[in-house]
């Protein structure tokens, strides 16, 4: 970031150039979002950073089997928040990401202050148990994760021997290990998000969520490095502070979290609004430092150079970043044409990005604009927080006139769709009876299509437009409800997209062609993930804080340079 008094553009200008929700909400787009400065990952380091937090790691108490449990307390300003772990021993015929595994190699709670012994062996009987166990208002996220056995083998044994591991190995995974869940807001007993919403480091979206990974990233490395301990005695060494931090946390991802974003369709406004808002200020700006050009130039090199490091056996994601290769060595080219020099920089850094790079490389490009103006956009971190239950009113004086034309103006994708057609009917969403988890069905080949949920927003908006046929434009929303209530979550969504012009998805997520992962990198991008390595069309896997540090060096660290790879020439600043 570039430390400057922030100069905010003309409001008027940056509305004009906010992005309409006609081109971002596409599925498409949002399935080639990158994370920004406003990710929750570095907000929340920004903060911990800011305010000076003290992270220690106060029990340790694990055998040489891998066995036992770690505490992590990281004391904020007002409150301390623990992470307490418990490894284990797991057999490989036991280790699974799928959702309905019942042991792992470690297990989480994030404790709401300072744990009492009693405290840990309550949890010692019911984390690691997951959703067979029963955690209480004390706890504030409940996860787990497994090894990634190939690398945190040779991780142990390259330490043990006294010398560091391969890095290209390290690089090749990018984490020791992955969580296959990480749950908070009244989970199996968890706080709901109510009780601590109001504090301030906890008030943003997934912030002590993310917190808690951020820890669990610390006892990954502290439990390879016991084991090295164990096994090599006095011959073993810690790892190498560079090599350490281009690990992350691993996450394996699915299908449960794809219906957030239309459940959430407040929250989903506020984050989109917050991204397109800081992009259009960037825009909007007359001129370009000569601080923020070499900034930029700086992050594409780094960007560029972290393909290397962003591996997937998907064809084709493995084919977008190839593209996104390509587009970087296009921008490249065309920044030696004197771009950032000339009047209204980076507006035309976005057209042209937008006329000539894949949908991966435009937003690639979005991310790298925002990035050296932090003075100018960090503040809207704090406001993408939303209260959804302020979206429930349904405003039942609107005359059905008014709600056809909103209806027509704000899903004429929608009406434009045959819902007749087999293809755009194609699946369904349901909760599965065993683990209550979200999951798709194929409509025209598996039963189970009358336990389908409501999320096919556009169809019910269809079918109550269907429905107004032969109404009088001033009958009242209220007296037609009262006739057909199955309507009233259609009135109110087409009432919320008035208000909130980001809050649905402008795309069929029925029909045959719809990729639930673009929902997932959609979201995953807002948590700060990087490096998403599809396994299907279903589920993802990716990296989260690759880069960042750790709780023992933050202090002395930039807190917020970390989400482009650093490479060799643009290490760390240490003090």
């Amino acid at each position: 970031m570039v430390d400057a008094t922030p100069v905010l553009p003309a409001e008027t200008r940056v509305a004009e150039l906010m992005r309409p929700p006609q081109e971002v909400m596409r599925l498409a787009r949002m399935g080639a979002s990158h994370q920004t400065r406003l990710s929750f990952m570095r907000a929340i380091l920004r903060r911990i950073k800011r305010e000076g937090w003290q992270v220690e790691r106060t029990i340790w108490d694990v055998d040489e089997k891998g066995v036992g449990v770690g505490v992590y307390e990281a004391r904020g300003p007002e409150n301390t928040y623990s992470l307490i772990a418990y490894a284990n021993d797991l057999p490989p015929e036991k280790r699974s990401d799928r959702v309905i595994a019942t042991e792992w190699d470690a297990s989480f709670a994030l404790f709401d202050g300072v744990p009492t012994k009693a405290d840990i062996d309550r949890l010692r009987n019911n984390v690691p148990k997951q959703e067979a166990g029963r955690c209480a208002a004390s706890e504030l996220v409940l996860s787990r994760a497994n090894k990634s056995v190939r690398l945190f083998d040779h991780v142990v044994d390259c330490l043990a021997q006294g010398k560091q591991p391969d890095v290209a190995e390290i690089d090749k995974v990018g984490y020791l290990m992955r969580t296959t869940a990480v749950y908070g807001n009244g989970k199996f007993g968890l706080a709901d998000r109510d009780l601590y919403a109001r504090r301030e480091e906890a008030g943003g979206p997934f912030r002590v969520e993310l917190l808690a990974v951020w820890l669990i990233r610390a006892f990954t490395v502290d439990i390879v490095e016991h084991m090295a301990r164990v096994r090599g005695g006095a011959d073993a060494v810690p790892l190498d502070r560079e090599i350490r931090r281009r690990l992350g946390v691993g996450n394996s991802t699915g299908l449960g979290m794809a219906p957030f974003l239309v459940t959430h369709p407040a929250l989903l406004n506020a984050w989109i609004t917050a991204r397109e808002t800081a992009l259009a200020r960037v825009r909007a700006l007359p001129a370009a430092s000569a601080d923020t050009i070499a900034c930029f130039r700086e992050q594409l090199d780094r960007a560029h150079a972290g393909l290397e490091r962003w591996r997937t056996p998907d064809e084709r994601q493995s084919l977008r970043v190839c593209e996104l290769a390509g587009d970087f060595d296009k921008l490249k080219g065309h920044l030696e044409q004197g771009v950032l020099t000339a009047p209204d920089p980076w507006n035309e850094l976005y057209l042209w990005a937008t006329a000539n790079l894949t949908l991966e490389g435009q937003e690639a490009v979005c991310s790298l604009m925002i990035e050296p103006h932090g003075d100018l956009v960090d503040d809207l971190a704090s406001e993408m927080a939303a209260d959804e239950s302020r979206t429930f009113a349904i405003d039942g004086r609107m005359k059905l006139g008014e709600l056809s034309a909103l209806a027509a103006r704000h899903f004429d994708w929608a009406l434009a769709t045959d819902f007749d057609a087999a293809d755009q009917m194609a699946r369904f969403w349901y909760v599965s009876e065993e683990k209550l988890e979200p999951r798709l069905g194929e409509r025209h080949e598996e039963d189970g299509a009358e336990l389908e949920q409501r999320l096919g927003i556009g169809r019910e908006v269809a079918m109550m437009m269907a429905a107004l046929d032969g109404e009088s434009e001033n009958t009242l929303l209220a007296e037609f409800l009262l006739r057909h209530p199955e309507h009233r979550h259609a009135a109110r969504r087409v009432q919320l997209s008035a208000r909130l012009p980001y809050a649905e998805i402008h795309d069929n997520v029925l029909s045959a062609s719809m990729m639930p992962i673009d929902m997932l990198r959609c979201k995953l991008a807002f948590f700060g993930a990087s490096r998403f390595d599809p396994k299907s069309d279903r589920w993802v896997r990716i990296t989260m804080y690759a880069d960042a540090p750790f709780p023992d060096e933050i202090a002395g660290m930039d807190a917020d340079d970390w989400s482009w790879p650093l490479t060799d020439d643009a290490r760390p600043l240490e003090r």
